[in-house]
């Protein structure tokens, strides 16, 4: 029994120092940082990258989009990888004013597949581009979402994630939820690492590399979440990511929870895969470098161990209470600690981030009352990830057709 004590305060322990540390971390969301200074002033030379694979209901709105950024027509070139389609993909991306690549492969189906084959080409070709922006061909690009990331690389910057905003926040409560994380995540994580001095984190679309980043070794991710391995990998070399809030793209989500479960699951097993990869990476950065950015990557890839180590807590308590080391009451105490941090703090933490992005919170109440349930069935995928993982890449069907104009009315 005393073992079993000496575990749980060592796991509390533990668990506590993760948690004060992100939200030490968190609170830098609210400094409000000068703009930095311009290194050099030249509108540089752009080309929008969108992978996409059976996408003819949406993709022809984004490369409109696209079309009518506030940027020389002349610097920003479309790019379509119409990537094992068997619909219009390519005929209605063509029409929209895209040039279309047609790539086939039934091995290899990924996002990241598709980009290591096209930049492959591109860098073989020495294309004349400084920097290259990815999207999810579901997107939607604010007009000054090239400007912006042009005024990145300006100031220096080489890796830039923009805001990835939401299409559909309220028509389901799984929308709902999905517009709750990545609020909170922008503001609380992406948000006050920059401010710090720290590292963001590439979120799948939206985000801008500089050429000469890529030229060196290509494209060349090999998990399920190619923007986490991509950002892992900039990190453990030394290189900080940016962040740009006001270059900002709108992102369809899943309406139901099959399909977000699908999304979710292939998250986690990317994490889980990035581990696998580049744990010992980050770790010799933080050896090698010596930085808190180092070490905040390393801690970000132990963020799904943690919460397993949390859940064996539960499994302690219950042990020491059936060896009568601990009341029902203390029992009871504990549970409700740990689950009311998930069931209460989560959504008064989304409710903070609304009112600090000034967003209405009348709309997201559903989502607010079920977001606690957003994040449990998350800690579920994470459980069987971990026990079962699937590495098949599946599909995520887009239907919402929405033009820049309606996203902004």
């Amino acid at each position: 029994m005393e073992y079993l004590y000496l575990l749980q305060n060592a796991i509390t322990w533990v668990v506590t120092i993760f948690w004060i540390y992100n939200l030490a971390i968190s609170l830098c969301s609210l400094i409000k940082l000068k703009d930095k200074p311009l290194k050099i002033n030249k509108q540089h030379k752009f080309m929008a990258i969108i992978p996409a694979h059976n996408e003819e209901a949406v993709v022809g709105n984004l490369v409109e989009s696209l079309k009518k950024q506030n940027y020389p027509k002349e610097l920003l070139d479309i790019y379509v990888i119409a990537d094992n389609c068997t619909d219009g993909t390519a005929r209605v991306a063509e029409e929209a004013g895209a040039i279309v690549l047609k790539r086939f492969d039934s091995e290899k189906k990924t996002k990241g597949y598709a980009l290591q084959w096209f930049l492959k080409q591109k860098i073989e070709e020495n294309a004349d581009y400084d920097a290259l922006c990815i999207f999810d061909a579901d997107n939607i690009a604010m007009p000054d979402f090239i400007k912006n990331m042009n005024k990145k690389l300006c100031q220096g910057e080489e890796v830039v994630q923009g805001y990835r905003d939401i299409k559909n926040p309220t028509d389901t409560w799984i929308t709902a939820g999905y517009a709750l994380f990545y609020w909170t995540m922008h503001r609380f994580y992406h948000l006050a690492r920059y401010n710090l001095g720290l590292s963001p984190l590439l979120n799948g679309t939206g985000f801008m590399v500089k050429f000469d980043v890529i030229k060196p070794d290509g494209w060349n991710t090999k998990t399920l979440t190619e923007d986490i391995e991509f950002s892992l990998i900039n990190i453990s070399q030394g290189r900080k990511l940016g962040w740009a809030t006001d270059a900002i793209v709108y992102d369809e989500q899943p309406l139901g929870f099959k399909q977000s479960w699908t999304q979710r699951m292939r998250w986690s097993v990317g994490h889980l895969q990035c581990a696998k990869y580049y744990l010992k990476d980050l770790a010799r950065g933080v050896k090698e470098h010596k930085t808190l950015m180092n070490f905040d990557g390393l801690l970000y890839l132990l963020g799904m161990p943690i919460l397993v180590i949390t859940l064996a807590t539960l499994g302690i308590n219950l042990a020491i209470y059936l060896g009568e080391g601990m009341t029902k009451l203390e029992l009871l105490l504990n549970y409700l600690k740990y689950i009311g941090t998930t069931f209460l703090l989560t959504p008064l933490t989304a409710v903070f981030a609304l009112i600090l992005d000034r967003r209405p919170i009348k709309p997201m109440l559903k989502g607010i009352l079920c977001y606690p349930l957003f994040l449990g069935s998350w800690i579920l995928i994470n459980i069987k990830a971990l026990i079962k993982p699937d590495t098949k890449w599946e599909k995520i069907e887009h239907v919402r057709s929405i033009k820049a104009h309606e996203i902004s009315e």
